[in-house]
């Protein structure tokens, strides 16, 4: 489990990096433009919330797992 939170945040980084050379920067909210970004966003919100979830376990290894 520890593997697989760092293996998609290295796919949704690489997401990001893939989405971002679709953009028309002429156009950003028309056709592939407009799909690009909605990717971005949302691997941003997975990057987001992959953070919290290892925060949150080196939180509870702190305290024991109470």
């Amino acid at each position: 489990m520890k593997y697989f939170r760092y293996i998609l945040l290295l796919i949704a980084v690489a997401l990001i990096v893939y989405n971002a050379t679709i953009i028309d920067f002429k156009a950003p909210l028309q056709g592939d433009s407009q799909i690009a970004l909605i990717g971005i966003l949302a691997s941003a919100c997975v990057i987001v919330l992959v953070l919290i979830l290892i925060q949150s376990h080196r939180v509870k290894q702190r305290h024991g797992g109470r």
